[in-house]
């Protein structure tokens, strides 16, 4: 991986970071995102994580950055059609970019590894 990638990724995670903290302040605690499914806050995501090792730690944190990253990739498309600054929308565009790379990527980990989650909804 080269460095402009690395980079382009941490900060797509910190600004990710970001917007869903934003939007779980924003939601005045809402459990509800706009697709109808559960979400968690951030706080609740990172207990998930607490007290886990090896294949559970890693098979909840790539379900909970899933979520975090689906998160991000809503805010910020409301980000494209809403903001005022063209520079929001291009973040917005590059930050929706990375974080379904980063979903992509963490979706196939969880097929190799076994961790797929089972749902009788066909996700």
């Amino acid at each position: 991986m080269d460095k402009k990638t690395l980079l382009t990724g941490i900060i797509s995670f910190i600004v990710g970071g970001l917007v869903v903290s934003t939007a779980v302040v924003a939601s005045k605690g809402s459990n509800q995102n706009h697709s109808g499914e559960t979400s968690m806050s951030m706080d609740a995501m990172t207990d998930e994580l607490r007290g886990k090792t090896g294949d559970e730690f890693d098979k909840a944190f790539i379900s909970t950055m899933i979520e975090h990253h689906q998160g991000a990739i809503e805010m910020a498309e409301m980000a494209d059609k809403q903001a005022k600054h063209q520079e929001i929308k291009q973040l917005s565009g590059e930050i929706i970019t990375a974080q379904e790379a980063e979903i992509a990527q963490m979706k196939e980990w969880q097929k190799q590894w076994g961790y797929e989650q089972k749902s009788g909804t066909g996700h």
